[in-house]
């Protein structure tokens, strides 16, 4: 199992009031698998992603990640999963505007330390993988909203990591544009990434393999689509 859950909570203090963002979840996931984390605003689908990305830390429960129990991790080792191990693709796309769309995709590698040849071979690679060779030297805003999206999803490839969470990756583009983001994602899942997607539309959450439905903080159900 790539990612293991048992009774996962995530407790928020505001003042004196506790807002429960995640009440005991169970969720597994296997190496290879394409799931969407499904429900409406404030159901805890992207606090829920945060914690399997490593982002933030559960209030109590366990959370094993290829069989290491995520709370035993130093802080290093923390960054290097979240560096290496995982990557992540937001709605904004969280682009540096004035750095190419080579340079955007370098980035996770200049944090890291790759040495620089290297780093264009690979950012090259991963623009390559979604399609965007001929607008590697264009700057974000000389991009159309779904290229925009492909940058940011061939940043998240560049270190070759074991899963990709996307968090509404769809939420800022028209309908066609959705689609096609979408079905890139099929295509890498098929290339064997493990993805992880968090939405609210239904249509979307219908590309992948299975849904976890999330409400009140809680798994309420799941589905298999194929």
């Amino acid at each position: 199992m790539l990612i293991e859950t048992k009774d996962l909570w995530k407790v928020y203090q505001m003042g004196k009031i506790e807002i429960q963002a995640l009440r005991g979840v169970d969720v597994g996931v296997t190496e290879g698998e394409y799931v969407a984390i499904m429900g409406p605003s404030g159901s805890g689908k992207s606090t829920l992603m945060n914690l399997l990305g490593c982002l933030d830390t559960p209030t109590r429960g366990e959370y094993r990640l290829a069989g290491k129990l995520v709370s035993d991790m130093s802080e290093d080792e923390l960054a290097i999963v979240r560096n290496r191990e995982v990557g992540f693709v937001f709605q904004t796309f969280n682009l540096l505007s004035r750095a190419s769309a080579l340079k955007n995709v370098e980035l996770p590698l200049v944090y890291n330390g790759t040495p620089a040849r290297e780093r264009v071979e690979k950012a090259e690679a991963a623009l390559d993988m979604v399609d965007l060779t001929d607008r590697m030297d264009h700057k974000p805003n000389e991009l159309s909203g779904g290229q925009r999206q492909r940058v940011a999803i061939a940043r998240a490839l560049v270190n070759s990591p074991s899963i990709i969470f996307a968090d509404e990756p769809t939420g800022n583009l028209d309908t066609a544009t959705s689609y096609e983001i979408m079905e890139l994602f099929g295509k890498l899942n098929r290339e064997g990434i493990t993805l992880i997607v968090v939405t609210h539309e239904t249509d979307i959450a219908n590309y992948t393999n299975r849904i976890l439905h999330v409400r009140d903080g809680k798994i309420e159900k799941e589905e298999t689509n194929k």
